[in-house]
């Protein structure tokens, strides 16, 4: 029996007994450099798994500058397709001396008719490999199936129903001989909710009567899921709404109730207390306290292997709250209409998981009267650095006079910058596309942005300059198409999200869709047929495994840095690194998936927006 590591996917997809085959079955065979292992025609006989050395993967159709496409190292395997298909399409050549573990055609093929997991592993797309990978890493906890997979269904109460008639007498009662915290009111029209919170307020507060009908103090405005949502989905509604109970409909028809509790119940970790602790905080002290909790959210969520969009989402809900509440706490309530606090980049985009660098900026409505508005905005910039965000080295804050404006002076501005089109116009566009209403009035935002639309979706020129920022960096992928392995690591922000982001924001602005999500935009776009829904879901898983890459060099540099400060420091200069050599074999074939995936898109950006001539 061969000694061979079989602790890696696929081989991760059997069972002991389907590894111990393989270990019984495969040969170790000795490849000289330059040598021709598999030809391009030849029927597949085996699978190979490299144990040492390194093979290319040729095209002869191409030209010999370009026909180098894959490279394969310790770890990797390769010839799995051309059993599948018959025969190989390309040509596999060692590169220096190799030596190769041999798993034979009829064995393999056994394999994968008894495991089904393990045969449409070499069938998949880079999103349900990515997926794989990020299950594979779940460990210890809530586990990845407990986790995401569990249902609205499985954490409902049986709704209490009453008629929009009945007393707030009968209501208390009801509710103490069901040993529940609210109630549905009916009033065949809509439905509305009472707590017992309400009625207590009802009663002491407002003086009302024992005899008033609940329907009188009941809340119409609810928040609905549906019961075969995800459990995770409904806490970041619950986060995102600033509510503690989601109404669970079906078809139209009352299917039950959802408590905040309850949910934090069900995940059983500490950590997501985070959300209720945002909510419970009455003053900045406290706030600060569940502020500081997200790193320890973000490992937890990260160690339990939730999918990365899951987290970017639960993550800037609670982003949001915090700066909402810090909202609150500083600027006087008369203010809060007629003014809007929009944060922007991947803050804006809910793409943010590690507190960054502050970006954001003030829309107020015409005509406000706010003498004492600098003093305001510098206290609210000081009291975001308070709470863990550090200000922005290039000053876009709200304490800078210049993000602070009118809705009209806001519209200018957006005129002058689609005019003059250049780098810094160009720029403070984009900020503007990826803004996101945190507080305040997100109707004047609204406002701003549908300008932003009108001034520069129809405008070829202008998309052509903004597309072109997409191209600015290289695709760290050398000539023959294998990774970049630099000693210092390949910038990941440069060579891979940045190209995604910046491309799909400007292909949103064309088509005017709204969201500022990446993840959000590549769905409307699919929808809209501007891309093909293939290519779109693995636009963005490859931008998840991008990011999730980066957030575990973050997560390292914070768990190595002595004080905050220092990890601020080493953040900028290392959290955008990842060095190829320390990634497994799986990781590695997904990152070279990915940025071919990023380098393909890089050409349909350059020929939609005309960039070969620029």
């Amino acid at each position: 029996m061969v000694d061979v590591d079989l602790s890696q996917l696929p081989f991760t997809l059997l069972d002991d007994e389907g590894r111990d085959h393989i270990r019984r079955g495969i040969d170790l065979a000795y490849f000289d450099r330059d040598e021709i292992i598999l030809e391009s025609g030849q029927a597949g006989e085996f699978v190979f798994l490299i144990h040492k050395g390194e093979v290319a993967e040729i095209d002869p159709t191409l030209p010999s500058s370009t026909s180098r496409i894959g490279h394969y190292t310790a770890g990797d395997l390769f010839g799995a397709i051309s059993i599948l298909n018959g025969k190989s399409r390309y040509r596999f050549k060692a590169e220096q001396e190799c030596l190769c573990y041999l798993l034979p055609k009829a064995l393999f093929q056994q394999l994968c008719r008894h495991y089904p997991d393990f045969s449409n592993f070499f069938r998949q797309s880079l999103t349900h490999k990515a997926r794989l990978l990020t299950e594979k890493r779940a460990e210890g906890g809530v586990t990845m199936a407990g986790f995401m997979l569990a249902k609205v269904s499985e954490c409902m109460r049986e709704p209490l129903l009453m008629a929009a008639a009945t007393d707030i007498a009968s209501a208390v009662k009801q509710l103490n001989e069901s040993h529940a915290d609210s109630l549905l009111v009916d009033t065949q029209d809509t439905l509305g909710m009472v707590t017992k919170t309400d009625l207590l307020n009802a009663l002491v507060l407002e003086g009302r009567a024992v005899t008033s009908s609940v329907d009188e103090i009941a809340h119409f405005n609810l928040v609905t899921a549906a019961p075969d949502q995800y459990l995770f989905e409904v806490l970041v509604l619950m986060t995102r709404h600033k509510v503690a109970r989601v109404v669970v409909m079906e078809q139209n028809a009352l299917k039950g109730v959802v408590e905040l509790t309850d949910v934090l119940s069900y995940f059983s970790s500490r950590s997501y207390v985070v959300s209720l602790q945002v909510e419970q905080a009455t003053s900045l002290e406290a706030l600060s306290v569940a502020s500081q909790r997200t790193p320890e959210l973000v490992k937890a969520l990260m160690a339990q292997g939730v999918k990365l969009r899951f987290a970017m989402d639960l993550l800037a809900a609670l982003n949001g709250r915090i700066m909402s509440k810090a909202w609150e706490f500083t600027i006087d309530e008369r203010y809060h209409e007629q003014s809007c606090m929009m944060v922007m980049g991947s803050e804006g985009r809910g793409e943010q998981i590690l507190k960054t660098d502050q970006d954001n900026g003030l829309i107020l409505a015409d005509e406000t009267q706010w003498s004492d508005l600098a003093s305001h905005m510098q206290t609210l910039t000081d009291t975001l650095i308070q709470l863990g965000y550090p200000p922005c080295p290039g000053n876009i804050m709200v304490s800078n006079p210049e993000w602070v404006a009118t809705v009209s002076q806001w519209k200018g501005n957006i005129a002058k910058w689609a005019r003059e089109r250049d780098g810094d116009s160009l720029m403070k566009l984009a900020i503007m596309l990826d803004a996101h209403a945190v507080a305040g009035n997100p109707s004047l935002l609204e406002s701003v942005r549908d300008e932003l639309f009108e001034r520069c979706s129809g405008d070829e020129l202008l998309l052509s300059y903004f597309a072109r920022t997409a191209l600015r960096f290289s695709t760290p992928l050398t000539l023959f198409g294998s990774l970049k392995k630099p000693q210092h690591g390949i910038d990941i922000k440069k060579g891979g999200i940045f190209p995604i982001v910046h491309g799909v924001r400007t292909m949103a602005l064309e088509r005017r869709i709204k969201a500022t999500s990446t993840f959000d935009r590549l769905d409307a776009l699919a929808v809209d047929g501007r891309l093909d829904r293939r290519f779109a879901d693995d636009l963005g898983e490859a931008l998840a495994l991008f990011s999730e890459l980066r957030l575990k060099q973050q997560l390292s540099t914070l768990e190595t840095a002595a004080d905050a400060k220092e990890a601020n420091s080493q953040n900028s200069s290392r959290a955008n690194r990842v060095v190829v050599q320390n990634l497994s074999s799986l990781e590695r074939d997904l990152l070279r998936e990915a940025m071919h995936i990023v380098k393909d898109f890089k050409q349909r950006l350059s020929h939609r927006y005309h960039l070969e001539y620029s």
